[in-house]
């Protein structure tokens, strides 16, 4: 998927998460260009057929073809693990913060539980096998301005496993998505799924991607 060629000061690349498609960060896409001018791209990665070492060097070559001085990331779930591992294997990467939405940075109960039923393993794939199970995150030590988005309005696929700890969004756990080391941390009222079409959401990527930090009411 080829980056978009106009100039610009800064630009946010948008990363889905597991077993979904670029078109799915569409609605928070459009917010974030239409409500508050932001040059947007949406990077499509296969989440289950790769494994993070690859899909992390795709991206980075993605990264490498947008002509901006400022690069933000935003992820969505899978796609906030991704963008921060990448980050830590990119040479010189430009500047910009990182927005992870619903990511579980410090592991995954649900995708645990998953692994473990017949198949489990091969309908997660590599990539959150790899960066999530095996190796998680355990302290984040980069030099950018990194904010983390819980949900803790719980109905989602952690429900049905029971292999989630309160309060979560229904798939990812408030305690799976605080790492050390980040700069900000905020839970809002969504699910897991509804972040991406959720207005309050939107709002707070905006107001980190500006200003290092999520709005305190």
């Amino acid at each position: 998927m080829a980056a978009a060629a106009p100039t610009s000061d800064e630009a946010i690349v948008l990363l889905h998460g597991l077993w979904m498609h670029g078109l799915t960060m569409e609605p928070l896409a459009w917010r974030l260009r239409q409500h508050y001018g932001f040059q947007v791209h949406v990077y499509d990665y296969p989440s289950v057929g790769q494994g993070i070492a690859p899909n992390s060097r795709r991206l980075a070559e993605f990264l490498r073809q947008i002509p901006a001085r400022k690069l933000h990331l935003v992820g969505h779930s899978l796609g906030g693990v991704l963008a921060l591992q990448t980050l830590a294997r990119m040479t010189a990467p430009p500047p910009g913060r990182v927005v992870c939405i619903g990511s579980p940075l410090v592991g995954s109960g649900v995708a645990a539980e998953l692994a473990s039923w017949a198949g489990g393993k091969a309908m997660l794939g590599k990539t959150i096998r790899e960066s999530v199970l095996e190796s998680p995150l355990s302290l984040y030590e980069g030099d950018r301005e990194v904010g983390v988005i819980a949900g803790d309005l719980g109905f989602g696929i952690g429900v049905v496993t029971r292999a989630i700890d309160a309060p979560h969004d229904g798939t990812v756990s408030v305690r799976e998505t605080r790492l050390p080391g980040i700069t900000d941390h905020v839970v809002l009222p969504v699910t897991h799924t509804a972040m991406l079409l959720s207005r309050k959401v939107a709002d707070q990527v905006a107001y980190f991607i500006r200003h290092g930090k999520f709005r305190r009411a």
